[in-house]
């Protein structure tokens, strides 16, 4: 009976669909069971491709939702990274003692000085043509600024130039500034560090605008203790290399924390300057253009007007 019920004869029929008639004409039976399983097999079919796409859609859609997330933590990092070093810079720079005071105070004072002296022309009081600065050049600087210090009681000032080696890290180099050594107190030695173009020495010409705010807060007259000198090497290497990531760029050797340590740092000659940097009249008598054999006669004879041949 079940078999029976389960194949009609179907010969002549019109089904309607879409105000069309589609007529059948086969003498063949058409199996119910096969029609309405094979549909639902195909509706089957027809959701779990749908599905499909619609899972490879929510797929990608929280991807970008995680990407999106990661960059948004990543320039939140940032940000509070650049807010950090700014604040450790400040803190560093604002800290001094009564000996980096005084020691600033001369060294503005003789830069002044030198600058009064040099005017508008670009010449340096040495006869030096000086571009793009009115201070003069840096070699009569350094020591106008060395002698002042020694006038106003800090003896062991002086000018030191140093020299290191390369290395598989770094190039060799050389570098020259000024420097205080205070033996005042017996305990301890304390070293203060003159830089006369401190700002110049960090700046890079395709840096971030985060790194170059950074380097427009140092002094361009760097005076301080070997201790604020390593903190503030220390975070502007660190935001260096920070600066360089971010551009996708390499950090060169010359930047480097162990080679900006050498320029201070490293074993140097220390050159003491205790002559004026300018020099007016000689008390010394000057040598007389005379020859030593007509001295007497001239004594003797004052009314004598002879010319001198000098003897060679």
């Amino acid at each position: 009976m079940a078999g029976a019920m389960a194949r009609i004869p179907m010969n002549h029929r019109i089904l309607t669909w879409d105000h069309r008639e589609i007529e059948f004409s086969d003498d063949k039976g058409i199996n119910i069971s096969d029609t309405i399983f094979g549909f639902l097999d195909e509706e089957s079919e027809g959701s779990s491709v749908g599905s499909t796409s619609d899972n490879r859609y929510g797929a990608n859609e929280m991807e970008d939702d995680e990407n999106e997330d990661k960059e948004q933590s990543e320039n939140i990092q940032d940000k509070s990274f650049w807010e950090s070093q700014n604040q450790l810079l400040q803190d560093t720079l604002c800290r001094t003692s009564s000996i980096e005071s005084k020691i600033r105070k001369i060294t503005k004072e003789a830069i002044k000085e030198v600058e009064q002296k040099t005017g508008i022309n670009g010449i340096c009081i040495c006869g030096r043509t000086v571009i793009n600065n009115n201070n003069g050049c840096k070699n009569c600087l350094m020591k106008e600024v060395c002698r002042r210090l020694q006038d106003a009681g800090f003896n062991n000032s002086a000018i030191c130039k140093s020299k290191w080696r390369s290395s598989p890290d770094i190039p060799s180099g050389e570098h020259t500034f000024l420097d205080v050594i205070d033996n005042s107190n017996p305990k301890k030695e304390v070293r203060v560090i003159i830089e006369l173009t401190f700002r110049a020495e960090f700046e890079m010409a395709r840096a971030s605008e985060e790194y170059n705010q950074l380097v427009k807060r140092l002094p361009e007259v760097f005076v301080g203790k070997i201790e604020r000198l390593l903190s503030l090497i220390k975070i502007l290497c660190l935001t260096a290399k920070k600066c360089m990531k971010e551009k996708k760029m390499h950090l060169a050797p010359w930047r480097k924390h162990r080679y900006m340590q050498a320029k201070w740092l490293k074993t140097c000659e220390r050159t003491t300057f205790s002559i004026p940097l300018t020099t007016t009249y000689s008390s010394r008598r000057a040598r007389p253009r005379a020859s030593m054999l007509t001295v007497d006669l001239l004594e003797n004879m004052p009314g004598l007007h002879l010319t001198a041949v000098e003897v060679v």
